[in-house]
């Protein structure tokens, strides 16, 4: 996520904004729960496995509209 944006970009961005630097970390927690899931490393059950998508989704989809409007 935000792989074209430069990375001193997105640490200001994070040290300035409090609820952008905590979504940010559960968004990156969550792609590493779901990875390690579908590789079967985290055992859990699949409805588990659909929230954590879910959630997943809707905190990049958060982050995606954070980002634009303080780029703005």
């Amino acid at each position: 996520m935000f792989e074209g944006q430069p990375q001193t970009e997105l640490e200001a961005l994070m040290k300035a904004n409090t609820e952008f630097r905590q979504l940010y970390h559960r968004h990156k927690e969550l792609d590493k729960q779901v990875l390690d899931a579908e590789l079967g490393v985290l055992p859990i059950d699949d409805t588990r496995l659909v929230q954590m998508k879910r959630e997943k989704l809707a905190a990049k989809d958060r982050l995606t509209r954070m980002y634009d409007a303080l780029q703005h």
